[in-house]
């Protein structure tokens, strides 16, 4: 399994960035970021047989986790941008016939290179 995460950059509080994650497959696919000596922590989850995507508490509403089936890429939109969302991102898969969405990064087996997105005040 490969994945290739890119859009990282620097932005204001209050902008939008949106993160895309490329695919050799298609898998439960998730988010997941790190902030400089923090844990790595869930963002949202998507899978591509359908139904409803899941978020961290700390960004439903402001990010919008979406897939492109054809080109077997995952979007992390994300708006309203704060400091706190300073980290890099991570996108990550779970294994192939896996359909169950979870935020438990142990689940997720394949890991994306990251990319780092820092939001100024």
């Amino acid at each position: 399994v490969q994945l290739q995460a890119s859009g990282g950059g620097l932005v204001q509080a209050g902008d939008s960035l949106e993160l895309s994650c490329a695919a050799s497959g298609r898998f439960v696919m998730g988010w997941f970021r790190q902030a400089p000596g923090k844990e790595r922590q869930f963002v949202a989850a998507i899978s591509w047989s359908g139904g409803s995507p899941i978020y961290a508490d700390s960004v439903r509403g402001r990010f919008t986790i979406s897939r492109d089936s054809a080109k077997n890429t995952v979007y992390l939109q994300m708006h309203d941008l704060k400091p706190e969302d300073s980290a890099v991102y991570f996108c990550a898969a779970r294994g192939s016939r896996v359909t169950v969405l979870t935020s438990d990064r142990r689940q997720y087996p394949y890991w994306g290179q990251g990319t780092l997105v820092t939001v100024s005040s």
